[in-house]
């Protein structure tokens, strides 16, 4: 009896293991396939830089991770010197101009238009009657 215990539990873990492959298959909090090629986030590659976190303590410089490389506010990456940076863009100043770089490049942003609100009708008044 033990044996076969341990036996199922056994196929219940392997079982659970190879479903746990499954699922970071189609992990949703994955960067997209193309911010996985690390060659087009190298800088002076020729590809992209990519804004990927950005840092902004209470106290301290703010940092922004461009490209797998920790950037402070004010400092170089490759010829570009970070010169902003806000919660979602990073301003980079360089040879070719001013460059900006946002979290979220492939989000398109739209206000939603709600429906206008119908007011609530105040509740009848009537003579209550027994």
């Amino acid at each position: 009896m033990a044996g076969l215990v341990k036996s199922g539990a056994i196929a219940l873990l392997l079982g659970l293991l190879a479903a746990g492959g499954a699922v970071a298959a189609g992990d949703p909090t994955r960067p997209p396939a193309a911010w996985l090629n690390q060659a087009d986030l190298a800088p002076g590659s020729g590809g992209a830089m990519r804004l990927q976190s950005v840092l902004m303590p209470q106290r301290g410089r703010p940092v922004a991770i461009i490209g797998g490389q920790t950037v402070a506010l004010g400092g170089r990456i490759g010829d570009a010197r970070l010169i902003r940076l806000s919660e979602r863009e990073a301003v980079l100043e360089g040879p070719e101009g001013v460059t900006r770089l946002y979290l979220t490049p492939d989000v398109d942003k739209r206000m939603i238009a709600m429906p206008a609100a119908k007011k609530a009708r105040p509740a009848a008044q009537g003579k209550e009657t027994r």
